[in-house]
């Protein structure tokens, strides 16, 4: 199993908490953020990673260098005539060949709960060109921007200012896309949001959906930081309680 990790964002958010480190290397539990992001991929059975990188991604290399610690190979797509966005660094990937027919992409910023090999295997036996992962959120740790149903993401829309109240799930941080429909649905050498990808196919009926149990954490954010933070050091339970 393959996975793309997006790395390239300029974390404006954590600019103010530390501007001289990527989000992928800051410290939590006493290690940087990659090394845990990377330790669970290993475990789920991911062997092989590319990293998309753009805003101090030098940093990131030379702390992940080739994988060999994680058990993992690791290659790297850099963007080097401006950030593309998310949705354009998945394409780069897809034109730079450095991803397979099929691959997980993952958010540099997310560590998450969830079982790639089912994810993997769900993916495997569906029709569709795309899969996302799906929290039952509620609007409790941000804006849910989905509508999950019969397997089904029947509705996507990040940003949504007034959500119906039937999009009570949120995007997990993770999906996994077959290269030929992002050769469809993302232009080359432009910038895009990979928002607008799978809002698009959720219009066309063809995105997947797969349930994950537990919460999401990510590092985006320094609320979000320090519950990772405690929640790796065994101080806070997947409600999100002080223990």
């Amino acid at each position: 199993m393959q996975c793309l990790i997006l790395a390239g964002g300029l974390g404006t958010r954590m600019r103010g908490f530390d501007p001289t480190t990527p989000k992928a290397l800051l410290p939590v539990a006493g290690m940087p953020f990659a090394h845990w992001q990377l330790s669970w991929l290993s475990s789920e059975g991911v062997n092989s990673v590319v990293y998309s990188l753009g805003h101090m991604g030098e940093m990131i290399k030379e702390y992940v260098k080739d994988g060999s610690r994680w058990g993992i190979s690791v290659r790297y797509v850099e963007e080097t005539d401006g950030l593309l966005g998310t949705g354009g660094a998945v394409r780069l990937a897809v034109d730079e060949g450095d991803v397979d027919n099929q691959f997980f992409v993952l958010y540099g910023d997310s560590y998450l709960q969830v079982s790639l090999r089912e994810l993997h295997s769900n993916f495997g036996q569906r029709h569709v060109p795309a899969i996302m992962t799906v929290y039952e959120n509620d609007d409790r740790w941000d804006t849910s921007n989905v509508i999950f149903e019969n397997e089904m993401v029947t509705r996507y829309e990040k940003g949504c200012v007034s959500p119906p109240l039937a999009m009570r799930y949120i995007d997990y941080g993770l999906s996994e896309v077959r290269t030929e429909a992002v050769q469809e649905l993302i232009a080359p050498n432009c910038r895009s949001d990979l928002a607008e990808f799978y809002a698009e196919l959720s219009r066309q009926g063809r995105l997947g959906g797969f349930e994950a149990k537990e919460r999401f954490y990510e590092v985006g954010s320094t609320e979000g930081l320090h519950e990772l933070d405690l929640f790796l050091k065994g101080g806070i339970d997947d409600r999100g309680d002080d223990n």
